[in-house]
């Protein structure tokens, strides 16, 4: 009866370890699909299997074309943007680029600005995986892909790829690419078409305040010379 009653017990945990083992050795997969059927896959939403390409370093900004663009002040930025866009404040806690109501046509510059380690206090299960700062969590988003999938923490930076990256127009075309300027750095996700131009331009400066800037480039005007000198004119109110 006891010899019974032991094998039973051994057959137990044999079986719950083998059962622990393969919920282990499969949670990526149950992640990849959770994100693939209910948010898209990459054929769906393409930026999920991209990550920056190549790094730009920028020495200095086009003088000529700084002079002649126009400043522009809200509560909490200021920058100095071209003739001819709709420059617009906005907050994150607003979706402004998936809003159909919201968007302007023609040329169309958004804009935000977030303090030093806005994410980790937004986020603060982030903050106990050890990412710190702003940047970090940026790079950590930038570079996340379905395929790469390994945990929570993987899974909820594809998830956030997927809202933070506004309207790039064909994404199979769209790039991107990390820079790094004299006083900061971030990443550009960006599309050039024949007709509108898109920017994804994700900022840190040198004090970890994050900037957003997007921009739709209605007539194709706009390359990334003209977005890098853009970037560098951002400046927090804060």
């Amino acid at each position: 009866m006891k010899k019974k009653f032991f094998n039973n017990i051994l057959r137990f945990f044999i079986l719950a370890i083998f059962t622990a083992l393969i919920i282990r050795l499969s949670w990526p997969n149950v992640l990849r699909t959770y994100i693939e059927t209910g948010i898209g896959s990459c054929e769906k939403i393409p930026i999920f299997c991209m990550a920056p390409q190549e790094e730009i370093v920028i020495a200095e900004v086009n003088k000529d074309y700084l002079a002649g663009l126009v400043p522009y002040q809200f509560p909490k930025v200021e920058l100095l943007a071209p003739k001819g866009f709709n420059v617009i404040q906005e907050m994150i806690k607003k979706i402004y680029y998936k809003r159909s109501k919201r968007v302007h046509t023609g040329a169309v510059i958004y804009v935000l600005t977030e303090p030093k380690d806005y994410f980790m206090n937004l986020f603060p299960e982030v903050k106990k995986q050890g990412i710190k700062g702003n940047y970090n969590f940026m790079k950590l988003l930038m570079a996340a892909k379905v395929g790469q999938i390994n945990n929570l923490t993987d899974a909820f930076f594809v998830i956030m790829k997927g809202v933070f990256t506004p309207d790039l127009g064909n994404q199979n075309t769209a790039k991107m690419v990390e820079f790094t300027m004299a006083d900061r750095r971030g990443f550009i996700n960006y599309n050039f078409g024949k007709e509108i131009n898109y920017f994804d331009c994700s900022v840190i400066n040198n004090e970890g305040v994050f900037f957003k800037l997007y921009v739709k480039d209605a007539g194709a005007k706009l390359g990334l010379v003209e977005v890098f000198t853009i970037i560098s004119t951002l400046e927090s109110k804060e």
